[in-house]
Protein backbone atom coordinates (compact mmCIF):
# COMPACT_ATOMS: atom_id res chain seq x y z
CA UNK A 1 0.00 0.00 0.00
CA UNK A 2 1.14 3.27 -1.05
CA UNK A 3 1.88 5.81 1.68
CA UNK A 4 2.26 9.41 1.18
CA UNK A 5 3.80 11.94 4.12
CA UNK A 6 4.31 15.49 3.63
CA UNK A 7 6.27 17.59 5.75
CA UNK A 8 7.28 21.32 6.10
CA UNK A 9 4.39 23.22 6.84
CA UNK A 10 4.03 26.17 9.69
CA UNK A 11 3.75 29.97 10.41
CA UNK A 12 4.80 32.34 8.62
CA UNK A 13 4.50 36.15 8.04
CA UNK A 14 3.00 37.29 4.99
CA UNK A 15 5.89 37.72 2.30
CA UNK A 16 7.79 34.94 3.46
CA UNK A 17 9.02 31.57 2.43
CA UNK A 18 8.24 28.01 3.18
CA UNK A 19 9.56 24.70 1.52
CA UNK A 20 7.10 21.43 1.59
CA UNK A 21 7.91 18.02 1.05
CA UNK A 22 6.10 14.78 0.69
CA UNK A 23 7.78 11.76 0.89
CA UNK A 24 6.26 8.19 -0.90
CA UNK A 25 6.61 4.80 0.78
CA UNK A 26 6.85 3.14 -2.97
CA UNK A 27 10.03 3.14 -5.39
CA UNK A 28 7.76 3.11 -8.44
CA UNK A 29 7.39 6.83 -7.35
CA UNK A 30 8.94 7.89 -10.17
CA UNK A 31 5.92 6.80 -13.04
CA UNK A 32 3.46 8.63 -11.12
CA UNK A 33 2.12 11.99 -11.50
CA UNK A 34 2.55 14.11 -8.85
CA UNK A 35 0.42 17.04 -7.33
CA UNK A 36 -0.18 19.40 -4.23
CA UNK A 37 -3.50 20.53 -3.22
CA UNK A 38 -4.84 22.64 -0.54
CA UNK A 39 -7.96 23.58 1.51
CA UNK A 40 -8.12 26.99 2.98
CA UNK A 41 -10.54 27.95 5.98
CA UNK A 42 -14.38 27.01 5.09
CA UNK A 43 -12.78 26.43 1.31
CA UNK A 44 -13.35 23.37 -0.83
CA UNK A 45 -9.75 21.82 -1.67
CA UNK A 46 -8.12 23.31 -4.68
CA UNK A 47 -5.55 22.40 -6.87
CA UNK A 48 -2.10 24.22 -6.78
CA UNK A 49 0.05 22.98 -8.96
CA UNK A 50 1.68 19.27 -10.70
CA UNK A 51 4.61 17.69 -11.72
CA UNK A 52 4.92 14.87 -14.68
CA UNK A 53 7.10 12.00 -14.29
CA UNK A 54 10.00 13.09 -15.66
CA UNK A 55 9.66 16.66 -13.91
CA UNK A 56 10.19 18.34 -16.72
CA UNK A 57 6.34 19.58 -17.58
CA UNK A 58 4.57 21.65 -14.57
CA UNK A 59 1.28 22.85 -14.04
CA UNK A 60 0.13 26.03 -11.59
CA UNK A 61 -3.25 27.40 -10.73
CA UNK A 62 -2.82 30.69 -11.38
CA UNK A 63 -2.97 32.06 -7.76
CA UNK A 64 0.51 30.69 -6.86
CA UNK A 65 2.46 31.45 -10.99
CA UNK A 66 5.68 33.09 -9.98
CA UNK A 67 5.36 32.45 -6.42
CA UNK A 68 5.55 28.90 -6.02
CA UNK A 69 8.02 26.29 -7.42
CA UNK A 70 7.14 22.20 -7.94
CA UNK A 71 10.01 19.65 -7.94
CA UNK A 72 10.29 15.96 -7.84
CA UNK A 73 13.71 13.97 -7.53
CA UNK A 74 12.96 10.54 -8.18
CA UNK A 75 15.80 8.90 -6.37
CA UNK A 76 14.62 10.43 -3.08
CA UNK A 77 10.86 9.49 -4.08
CA UNK A 78 9.98 13.01 -2.66
CA UNK A 79 8.27 16.08 -4.53
CA UNK A 80 8.36 19.52 -3.35
CA UNK A 81 6.53 22.74 -3.38
CA UNK A 82 9.03 25.82 -2.70
CA UNK A 83 6.34 28.24 -1.39
CA UNK A 84 7.97 32.10 -1.73
CA UNK A 85 6.26 35.63 -1.49
CA UNK A 86 3.56 34.07 0.91
CA UNK A 87 -0.10 35.58 1.29
CA UNK A 88 -2.10 35.38 4.00
CA UNK A 89 -4.62 33.79 1.12
CA UNK A 90 -2.28 30.72 1.15
CA UNK A 91 -3.39 29.83 5.04
CA UNK A 92 -4.45 26.21 4.34
CA UNK A 93 -3.75 22.34 4.70
CA UNK A 94 -1.57 21.59 1.89
CA UNK A 95 -1.76 17.67 0.81
CA UNK A 96 0.27 15.75 -1.76
CA UNK A 97 -1.19 13.62 -3.83
CA UNK A 98 0.12 10.57 -6.17
CA UNK A 99 -1.80 9.43 -9.70
CA UNK A 100 -0.66 5.44 -8.93
CA UNK A 101 -3.36 4.21 -11.33
CA UNK A 102 -2.79 6.75 -14.02
CA UNK A 103 -6.15 7.96 -13.99
CA UNK A 104 -7.06 10.59 -10.90
CA UNK A 105 -5.34 11.20 -7.87
CA UNK A 106 -6.08 7.98 -5.91
CA UNK A 107 -3.40 8.61 -3.22
CA UNK A 108 -3.19 11.58 -0.55
CA UNK A 109 -0.93 12.33 1.96
CA UNK A 110 -2.49 13.36 5.41
CA UNK A 111 -1.96 17.15 4.97
CA UNK A 112 0.29 19.46 6.56
CA UNK A 113 -1.07 23.17 8.18
CA UNK A 114 0.56 26.22 6.57
CA UNK A 115 -0.50 29.62 8.42
CA UNK A 116 0.36 32.70 6.42
CA UNK A 117 0.18 35.53 9.25
CA UNK A 118 -0.64 39.17 8.35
Amino acid sequence: QVHLVEYGGGLVQAGGSLRLSCAASEHTFNSWVMAWFRQGPGKEREFVASIIRDGVSTVYTDSVKGRFAISRDNSKSTVNLQMNSLRPEDTAVYYCAAAVSGREYDVWGQGTQVTVSS
